[in-house]
Order: structure tokens, then sequence, then C-alpha cells
């Protein structure tokens, strides 16, 4: 009778952790035909076995959410940037999705040498801030690290002439942030958000704290640090009034899913796990 109970057990146990393992793999976005669909991944490049088990998480929620293309929001290599160091932090952790024509648009973080805007497969054209759009989307990819008067005269230029109904910038430093290293780059703030705000920017993401965390709207634009794609600051944030959700305990990345007037997104750990998700409807500017 115990042996019979133990191989019941057992076997609960199984079915359980089976059950487990698939749920936690499971894409809450809806998945529309002719949706744009991006990763996000920040601060990744480490060429540690937790860079590779989020790539390897990112492949398989790819094999049902099929994005095109992969955000970066900086800090894509550290430590040593030369050839051998791309293929070990870049190009072989996420060789599958590359094989699978999944295109990666950089931007550049602190840690990062300025030389590799040149590196084809971060599709920066040897620019530091750069631009390009697909369907009803505008992405701007900027420069944080030392922002000139010449990007902000671009930037306000490209921010203006936009014709998409979703405009996405995203950067290395956050503008609103609560992790605990870092915070909120104040600095850069003062810099690009007048321009984010008067010409109708809906959602930024950054990097920086290695962190997920997702910002109550600020002067009406959404904002994410997702700077847990490779590093971790473990419990590194110390939530304030600003802070719609935070999670701390492991590696992660983001899956987005723009259709129409609706972005849908959900925020993925290590293990697979969703850790946040919802919806934002696309403000109305007046």
């Amino acid at each position: 009778m115990i042996r019979f109970r133990s191989a019941r057990l057992l076997t609960l146990l199984i079915v359980l952790a089976s059950w487990w393992s698939v749920a936690a793999q499971n894409a809450t976005l809806p998945s529309k035909p002719d949706s744009v669909k991006f990763g996000v991944l920040g601060d990744n490049g480490t060429g540690d076995k937790e860079q590779y088990q989020i790539a390897d998480q990112m492949t398989r929620f790819h094999a049902k959410f099929p994005f095109d293309r992969v955000i970066m929001l900086g800090d894509n290599i550290y430590g040593g940037q030369g050839p051998s160091d791309l293929v070990q932090k870049f190009s072989q952790p996420y060789k599958a999705l590359l094989d699978a024509g999944v295109k990666f648009y950089a931007s550049l973080g602190n840690h990062d040498d300025p030389v590799n805007n040149r590196y084809p497969l971060w599709n920066m054209g040897g620019q530091m801030y750069y631009t390009y759009s697909t369907r009803n989307v505008r992405f701007f990819a900027l420069d944080s690290n030392k922002v000139e008067p010449q990007e902000l005269a671009w930037l306000e230029s490209q921010l203006k002439s936009a014709t998409e109904a979703w405009k996405i910038c995203y950067f290395h430093h956050p503008l609103y942030s609560d992790g605990g290293t870092h915070g909120s780059s104040v600095d850069v703030r003062v810099l690009f958000e007048p321009l984010f705000v008067t010409y109708g920017v809906n959602v930024v993401f950054s990097g920086h704290d290695h962190i997920y965390e997702r910002i109550t709207p600020q002067k009406g634009i959404y904002y994410f640090v997702e700077g847990a794609g490779g590093q971790l600051r473990k419990n590194d944030v110390n939530p304030t009034s600003m802070t719609a959700k935070a999670f701390a305990t492991d590696q992660s990345f983001m899956l987005v899913e723009i259709d129409g007037d609706v972005l849908s997104f959900q925020a993925i750990s290590r293990a697979g796990a969703t850790v946040d998700s919802g919806t934002i409807q696309r403000q109305v500017r007046r």
C-alpha cells in the first residue's frame, strides 16, 4: 500500500511538473497574423550561462510567437569587445533566432564599445542613433551615453515628421526607474522628455538597472526598464508610487505585440514564467 501511494504521488508530481513546464512557457499575446511583433532585451552580453538560458527561452517563445525583430537596450557586450567576444556574447547565444531571420536593432550602453555600431548584426548602420519603421510603428534608437545638441535636433525633426500611429523610443539610461543601483537618469530626462511629450511618443524602453520594471505613466507616456537580459542585481529595486510592477529575482526579457491601437506586452523570466503582462491603448494626442 505504501509503495502504491508513493508511486501515485511520484506520478502526480511528474504530471504537475510537466504541466508547469508547459504552462510557464505559454505566450499570453494575441499573435495576430498582421501585427507588429518584437522582443526587448537589455544588459545581456555577459557570455554566461544565464544569457544563453534567456536566449533559449526566447527561441522557444519564438516558435509560438514569431517576432521578427529584437530591440536591444544597451550594454550588449560586457568586457572584451573584439570579434571573438561578439561571437561568444552575441551571435552564438542568439544563433537560432538569427538563423530564423530575426533581426536585432541595437542601441549602445555605457559598457559598449562605440565602434560596434558598425557590427552588421546590430543593424545600426554605423550610427549612434537612428530610426526605422514597420507598418504603423516607428522606432527611434537613441544614444543616452552623451546626448549632444545634434542628436536632439535630429530627434525633434524625426519625431515631428513621423506619420506612424505609434512612436517607440529606446536607449540605455532610464528616464524613470526604481532600481537601487542607478535609478532615474534625471540628466537624460530633462533632455529627452520635453521632446517625447511634445511630439507624442507612446512607449519608452530602457535598461541600465539590472531589473524588470513597468512604470506608471509619466506625463502620458509608458516606460519600461528591462535590464536583466544577462545581468541581474537580485532584489535591487525600491518600489515607489511610480512602480506599477517590478521583478528582480531572475533574468528576464520582454515580448511585445502591436495590433492597431493596442499594444500587448509580456515580461518573461529565465525559467519561462510570465512575470508581468498587460495591454496599452494608444494615447490620443490633442
